[in-house]
């Protein structure tokens, strides 16, 4: 008997370890806030979930929001091997584990370009899908006949770029490249200090992924209604309003149903410049 009990504990033991090793190994940490129907939001590139704060305030009484933060980002641990189809693979596996019934999936940037993805290769595991300033194909918005070849290309350069940088160089890009996302001081300087708090690697990694990778074509598969949320004045320096308003159409024009509206007023981090127009839209979406 006291064989038999103490195998038995071994064995607890031991299942313990491996299920805080696979914890610690996860490809996200998710927070879980309220009751009802289910909503998983995914923060960008480097970002924390934290982004989706006020989001929560607004949506999650009458719902519960499952808020993920990436691995390698804003201080959650990095993971070893490609990020993003860890995070589709797992977050399947969450909707299964946790029974959630079809939810709702709103990503921003990075989030909303795994949303995409997740949808296409799970089509009948959500519900509805909100994307918040993402293509299917972010390599391809400048050189649209770009073949699979050329982006892998162009994102291979991208990667090398941003590992070869010194912390001085680094910084002074992200600065840079987070001031034209976002208007207020107060909201560039918390964005970069989630940046400051990522592995440089995972995020270069991440970028290279997402930049490489064209889901153009695959949209045709999602069958979940989507409503895409974009912006143009983050972007004007690159194209006029109109050039861009047309990439968003080319891009998802495959998509069957797609609802795409653009904001006035808000750069990259919708959420945070304008959250009015955006719970607006969201709200409208989900009625």
């Amino acid at each position: 008997m006291t064989k038999n009990l103490l195998h038995k504990a071994a064995l607890c033991a031991a299942a313990l370890a491996v299920s805080l090793s696979a914890h610690a190994a996860s490809a996200f940490k998710a927070e879980v806030t309220g009751s009802g129907q289910s909503v998983i939001l995914i923060p960008g590139l480097a970002s924390s979930g934290a982004v989706w704060d006020d989001t929560v305030r607004h949506l999650c009484g009458p719902r519960q929001c499952h808020v993920l933060t990436l691995a390698g980002f804003a201080g959650q641990p990095a993971i070893d091997g490609p990020l993003l189809p860890r995070v589709e693979q797992e977050l399947s596996a969450y909707i299964t584990a946790h029974k959630l019934e079809k939810p709702v999936i709103v990503g921003h940037s990075l989030g909303g370009f795994l949303g995409l993805k997740f949808a296409i290769d799970h089509p009948d595991q959500l519900s509805r899908l909100v994307v918040v300033d993402a293509l299917p194909a972010l390599g391809a918005a400048q050189a649209p006949d770009a073949t699979p070849e050329q982006l892998r290309a162009m994102a291979a350069g991208a990667r090398a770029r941003m590992l070869a940088q010194d912390e001085a160089s680094h910084a002074q890009s992200q600065r840079y490249t987070v001031a034209s996302m976002v208007t207020r001081p107060e909201d560039v300087e918390r964005v970069i200090e989630w940046g400051k708090r990522s592995d440089r690697t995972a995020v270069a990694n991440a970028m290279a992924e997402l930049l490489a990778t064209d889901l153009r074509q695959d949209v045709a598969r999602i069958k979940a209604p989507t409503l895409v949320l974009g912006t143009w004045i983050a972007y004007k320096q690159f194209a006029p309003r109109e050039a861009i308003e047309r990439n968003f159409a080319l891009q998802y024009a495959r998509l069957p149903g797609v609802r795409i509206e653009m904001a006035e007023t808000a750069r990259h981090f919708i959420m945070v410049d304008d959250p009015a127009w955006m719970y607006d839209r969201i709200d409208r979406f989900l009625k």
